[in-house]
């Protein structure tokens, strides 16, 4: 088989590019010749096409296509390419369900010249613009050949949002590599990862916030629970319109009184991520949905970060948001209602005082993580290519 791949890959820095990597890789130890002829292209029509035309599209059984993180290149090369292969079988996996891109790449006149306008003049256009994204959107995924989402929510909320008939939509569950387990530390002193990129809507203060209320409601836990704080730092996120968000954070810590039980690690490499993780009993992950972005629609997708917890075999407590719910609800960490602050305190302090649940989390994370290898997930990638590639000959 030979399938091209519309996918960022490193050294891009970004989830869906580390994924897309991985993906690559398992498919290639099993067999499959993976094409990337768009790698480097920028994601405009007129590169785009340019591209299109230059590749030999014959030449493969397949197009996989990776959508998501506020990209646009992959989704124009899927909808040129239903124009120029009409029977091509065309396949994507669609990271942030339940919308496939969430804006278009140019705005129509005249909301186009609110682009040039002010904060929040440009917000205002794309929401304005919002029902021909849709349209367009709902085009794209009617004449792709099957999608994939990585949870159950994510593919009922894409499905209804663009339109699909049933089965169109597949699920295949965020795959993780292969990791060495390693016992969880000492229960004492209890330390708790927030891990993923360091920026705004991940919720990283409410996390602070509640570890401060947790030492206020019980100040002996001080001396027993410790907060770590790792992972990127992209400068055009973390220096935004609302300033220096990791010295804001920073200082933030400072003013509630608990630099002396906050680590950090910053822009971790990779070949320390497991170590780091399996040096922790439990990842936080408090994100936020996009205010902005809950206009068009919502995020029902998951994390990176959470499959590497179950990749290392460790638990997680999460926020309700994307669809993280249904990522622990197999005895494998715990909730809260996104943005309660005073809800995540109290998981935290439940899981101060009850240490045990950590093992008992990392216990099941360990058996999610071995049902999620890679080689069993790509796999079960090329089973669902192989049923496209032949309907496609059977003109299904």
């Amino acid at each position: 088989m030979r399938i091209a791949l519309l996918a960022p890959l490193p050294p891009e820095k970004n989830g869906i590019a580390d994924y897309a990597n991985h993906f690559r890789t398992a498919l290639q130890a099993l067999g499959v010749t993976v094409l990337t002829p768009l790698a480097g292209v920028a994601g405009n029509s007129e590169a785009i096409r340019s591209a299109i035309a230059a590749f030999d599209w014959h030449s493969v059984n397949l197009v996989h296509a990776e959508l998501g993180g506020g990209r646009l290149g992959e989704f124009l090369a899927l909808r040129e390419l239903r124009k120029a292969c009409p029977l091509l079988p065309l396949t994507a996996t669609v990271h942030d369900p339940e919308r496939m891109v969430w804006r278009r790449e140019q705005l129509p006149f005249p909301l186009n010249l609110l682009e040039r306008l002010p904060s929040p003049m440009p917000q205002a256009a794309v929401v304005l613009a919002d029902p021909l994204t849709l349209r367009e959107e709902r085009q794209v995924a009617q004449g792709l050949t099957r999608l994939i989402t990585l949870t159950r929510l994510g593919a009922e909320c894409l499905s209804q949002r663009m339109q699909l008939p049933a089965g169109k939509v597949a699920v295949i569950n965020h795959a993780n590599l292969a990791i060495d387990p390693v016992a969880l530390p000492p229960l004492e002193p209890l330390r708790l990862l927030y891990f993923g990129f360091i920026y705004r809507g991940k919720g990283i203060e409410d996390l602070v916030q509640a570890l401060a209320d947790v030492f206020n409601q019980d100040p002996q836990l001080r001396k027993r629970v410790r907060l770590t704080l790792a992972g990127g730092t992209a400068p055009e996120m973390a220096f935004g319109a609302g300033g220096n968000y990791l010295e804001q954070l920073k200082g933030q810590i400072a003013e509630l009184g608990l630099a002396d039980a906050v680590d950090w690690q910053l822009n971790l490499p990779a070949d320390q991520i497991a170590q780091t993780i399996q040096a922790h009993h439990v990842m936080v992950l408090p994100y936020r949905e996009s205010k902005k972005l809950g206009l068009l629609g919502r995020q029902r997708g998951t994390s990176g970060a959470l499959s590497w917890a179950t990749a290392c075999g460790r638990g997680a407590i999460t926020s309700d948001a994307r669809a993280f719910a249904e990522e622990v609800a197999s005895g494998n960490g715990a909730i809260y209602p996104e943005g309660d602050v005073a809800a995540l305190g109290e998981q935290l302090l439940r899981l101060a005082r009850q240490p045990l649940l950590a093992r008992d989390w990392a216990e099941r994370a360990g058996e999610i993580g071995r049902e999620r290898l890679w080689p069993k997930t790509a796999g079960t990638f090329i089973e669902l290519f192989d049923q496209a590639i032949a309907g496609a000959r059977h003109g299904a």
